[in-house]
């Protein structure tokens, strides 16, 4: 069996997360600008490419079973590429599948550090929203606690576990 599969596979992937890392680079300003409508296109487009993966992750598994079965391995959902080519004896195929992990392993750290930088921009717009309303609305009550009226206080009663004796 050839890994030829993989390697299409593998484009799908590498494809996704492309599309992903465009995606999470258009949402920088739009969250700097604040503009709601325009995110919630982006994180639209977000949701479709992330079922695209989660497809291609799941072929990829199937291939990498079937390539297993037949070079007689015992199929492994847990086996990655990294694991699958150590056990590719030609040289070509081992170099074009590190190729193409290696691609899609760059392209997953840029998304990474790109949705971090995202994720800290969402993060001070919160804390902006809350000081506003802090501001609006005033700081909330600390240690208040609520009682109902009709309840007959109990005076010094110990619970079961505070007796003394």
């Amino acid at each position: 069996m050839s890994i030829q599969p993989l390697l299409e596979t593998m484009d799908k992937l590498q494809e996704a997360h492309e599309a992903l890392l465009e995606l999470a680079k258009v949402k920088t300003p739009i969250l700097v600008s604040n503009d709601i409508d325009q995110l919630n296109m982006i994180v639209n487009r977000e949701n479709k490419w992330v079922r695209a993966i989660a497809e291609a992750n799941q072929q990829r598994i199937q291939i990498i079973g079937s390539y297993l079965i037949s070079r007689g391995y015992n199929p492994n959902p847990k086996i990655t590429v990294g694991d699958l080519i150590k056990v590719i004896f030609k040289a070509e195929e081992k170099q074009a599948l590190m190729d193409a992990q290696q691609k899609l392993l760059a392209t997953i750290e840029e998304l990474k550090q790109n949705n971090i930088i995202n994720q800290q921009l969402i993060e001070q717009s919160l804390s902006f929203v809350n000081y506003s309303l802090d501001l609006v609305i005033g700081p909330p009550e600390d240690d208040l606690v609520y009682r109902n009226p009709n309840q007959a206080k109990s005076g010094n009663r110990l619970g079961m576990f505070d007796r003394r004796g």
